[in-house]
């Protein structure tokens, strides 16, 4: 059974940083692209970073690019996300997802993800 646990999130001000994690298990964590998403209160689940199997690659979207790192050990089936230069338009609660292996590239939708966790929620104040 696939199970995703993300962990990390917390209260940060503004320019602060935090350091997600997302503990997999159930699979074989190293064969699968993995992702970041996270959802405000009354907004779309959106994506913030993906990265591929061997963590070589990665992706981004502007609103984080250069902020944020999105890292991987495979090693210890665990994914990261280094969050940095927080901001309260970064509150939300993430969440860690498996890529769909049907899905070549770099994807960014919902549907090209599965597998999810039960979310961190990280609280930027102003």
């Amino acid at each position: 059974q696939v199970q995703l646990e993300e962990s990390g999130g917390g209260l940060v001000q503004t320019g602060g940083s935090l350091r997600l994690s997302c503990a997999a298990s159930g699979y074989i964590f190293s064969n699968y692209g993995m992702g970041w998403f996270r959802q405000a209160p009354g907004k779309e689940r959106e994506f913030v970073a993906g990265i591929s199997e061997s963590g070589r690659a990665t992706y981004y979207p502007d609103s984080v690019k250069g902020r944020f790192t999105i890292s991987r050990d495979n090693a210890k089936n665990t994914l990261y996300l280094q969050m940095n230069s927080l901001k309260p338009e970064d509150t939300a609660a993430y969440y860690c997802a498996t890529r769909d292996p049907r899905f070549i590239g770099a994807p960014r939708s919902i549907p090209h993800f599965r597998d999810w966790g039960q979310g961190t929620q990280v609280t930027v104040s102003s």
